[in-house]
């Protein structure tokens, strides 16, 4: 298991857009992905967890990647997420 955490730098958090394309390329994997909030684990896999964690701008989270392909899926989306998932 491999975790990491990371600031969201969207500007208006993980609403629908950036919600989508991190559920997205989180299903590329086979390893479990989720992220902690506020002592809360939420499905990186499902648009409706994200959008439920009401995820904000600069709030800190934890990405949790396990399985048999963790390290890529960690790479890949905590460079995602740094990035602005596509937004900035």
């Amino acid at each position: 298991m491999l975790q990491e955490k990371l600031i969201i730098k969207n500007p208006m958090g993980l609403y629908v857009g950036p919600a989508g394309t991190l559920c997205t390329e989180a299903a590329r994997f086979k390893s479990s992905v989720r992220f902690s909030l506020d002592g809360t684990e939420y499905n990186a896999k499902s648009i409706l967890s994200v959008l439920g964690a009401c995820v904000r701008f600069e709030s800190e989270i934890t990405l949790i990647c396990e399985g048999e392909d963790e390290k890529e899926a960690m790479a890949v989306l905590s460079e995602l997420i740094r990035t602005g998932l596509g937004e900035l």
